[in-house]
C-alpha cells in the first residue's frame, strides 16, 4: 500500500494568515471595511512605479530569467554586495526551505530560539532535519549560556537568528551575534524586518549584516520585499550568501522560481527608495504613536518593538477572546497561545485610520469589566 514518508504522520503544518476576500466571506463584512493588522504587511502597499510597471507587464508568455539578473544586479547597487553573491527567491522563504534543503542529512541538527518565525522550525522537519529549540527568556532576549551548551552539545548544522525578531520586535545584542558565528554552524540572519529599525537609518543599511556576507564562510543574510516594499503578494525576497554556499544553491533551486510580475515589481521599487523610504517612517513614527495608546489598555501590556508590529501580554482577558471579539467588528490581529508564548496578541503597525478603530474596539473591551 502506498503511503507518505513516515515522518509526516505527526507533521505540524504552518498556519497561515488569510488574504481579504477570504476574511470578508467568512465574517459577511465588505472587504473595505476590514482593518487587517494580523500579518505584518505594509498599509501603504507598493509603490507607484511598481502599478505602473505591472500595468504595462511585457512577455508575461515568456519564461523569467532563471538568474534573476536585472534584479540582482540592482540589488548589488543597493546592497553594496556583489552580484555573484546573491540570489534571489520567490519570497526569503523560499530561501529558507532551499539553504536547508542543501544543508541537512537526515537527522542533522538545526537550533532554534522560539518564540520566533515559525518556518524555520516548519522548513527543517520538512527537509527531515532535528529541531533543537532554545527558547528565549521571558524578556526575549536569547539565553546565550544555554544557546552555546547547545551548540557544543548537538554541533548543530545551521542556525537561525531574525534580527528583529518576530514575534517581539527585538534586536539581538551584538555579542551574541559573534558568539554564534564562532561556532562552525552556518548563521542564517533573517532580517525581514530590519528596515523599520529606529537607528537602521533609511532603509535598515547602518544595521544590517548584509555586507559581512563577504569577510565571513558561515553567514547567510536573507531580506525581503514583502515588508518595506509592500510586495508581500508577490512573493519576492534576496538573500547574501558565501561562494560555496551559492554554488550549490544554484543547482539545487527551481529554475524560474522568481516570476516575470515579482521582478519587475522588484525592480520598480529599487527605482522608488525614496519614496518607499517615507512609508518606512511613517511606520515607524506610527509604531511609537500605537505603542504609547496601547499603554494606556488596562489589560494589555505592549513590548517595545523594532519592526512593523507590537506584541502584547494580555492581563486579565483571554488573547483568543480578545481576537475574537476585535474579529466581531472587522480587526484582525495574531493571537498567540502556544508554549513559548501563552496568551500574547500581536498587532501589526497600521494606518492612523485603522488605529483609530483599533483602539475603539479595544475602549469598548475595557468597558465591559
Amino acid at each position: 500500500m502506498l503511503s507518505p514518508s513516515s515522518r509526516f504522520n505527526d507533521f505540524p503544518p504552518y498556519t497561515p494568515i488569510e488574504p481579504y476576500e477570504v476574511l470578508s466571506a467568512r465574517m459577511g463584512i465588505p472587504m473595505e471595511r476590514i482593518v487587517k493588522l494580523d500579518a505584518n504587511e505594509n498599509p501603504y502597499g507598493p509603490s507607484p512605479k511598481v502599478c505602473e510597471a505591472l500595468a504595462s507587464l511585457p512577455f508575461v508568455h515568456i519564461y523569467p530569467d532563471p538568474e534573476s539578473r536585472a534584479l540582482r544586479e540592482r540589488l548589488a547597487e543597493f546592497t553594496g554586495v556583489p552580484v555573484e553573491n546573491l540570489m534571489a527567491g520567490a519570497g526569503a522563504d523560499e530561501l529558507i526551505d532551499l539553504i536547508l534543503r542543501v544543508m541537512l542529512e537526515p537527522g542533522d541538527c538545526v537550533l532554534n530560539f522560539p518564540p520566533t518565525f515559525g518556518m524555520y522550525a516548519f522548513d527543517t522537519r520538512l527537509n527531515a532535519g532535528q529541531v533543537v529549540e532554545i527558547p528565549r527568556r521571558a524578556d526575549f532576549s536569547l539565553d546565550l549560556e544555554r544557546v552555546l551548551d547547545a551548540v557544543r552539545r548537538y554541533r548543530p548544522k545551521v542556525i537561525f537568528l531574525t534580527a528583529p525578531n518576530n514575534p517581539d520586535g527585538q534586536l539581538p545584542l551584538p555579542e551574541e551575534v559573534e558568539a554564534l558565528l564562532a561556532s562552525d554552524a552556518l548563521v542564517v540572519m533573517d532580517e525581514a524586518y530590519v528596515e523599520f529599525t529606529s537607528a537602521g537609518g533609511r532603509l535598515g543599511e547602518r544595521l544590517s549584516r548584509i555586507r559581512q556576507v563577504l569577510e565571513r564562510d558561515n553567514l547567510v543574510v536573507l531580506r525581503t520585499f514583502s515588508k518595506w516594499a509592500g510586495l508581500a503578494g508577490l512573493r519576492v525576497g534576496y538573500g547574501a550568501f558565501p561562494g560555496w554556499l551559492l554554488s550549490v544553491l544554484w543547482k539545487a533551486k527551481q529554475p524560474y522560481n522568481v516570476n516575470v510580475a515579482a521582478n519587475v515589481a522588484a525592480l520598480a521599487s529599487l527605482q522608488d527608495l525614496e519614496g518607499l523610504a517615507q512609508n518606512v517612517e511613517k511606520i515607524r513614527q506610527q509604531r511609537q504613536e500605537l505603542f504609547e495608546q496601547l499603554c494606556a489598555v488596562s489589560f494589555l501590556k505592549p513590548i517595545p518593538s523594532e519592526a512593523n508590529f507590537i506584541l502584547c501580554k494580555v492581563e486579565g482577558k483571554e488573547a483568543r477572546a480578545v481576537k475574537q471579539a476585535l474579529m466581531q467588528e472587522g480587526i484582525f490581529i495574531r493571537y498567540y497561545d502556544t508554549p513559548f508564548l501563552r496568551n500574547y496578541i500581536r498587532i501589526s503597525v497600521g494606518r492612523p485610520q485603522d488605529h483609530q478603530a483599533l483602539m475603539g474596539a479595544l475602549r469598548r473591551l475595557e468597558r465591559e469589566d
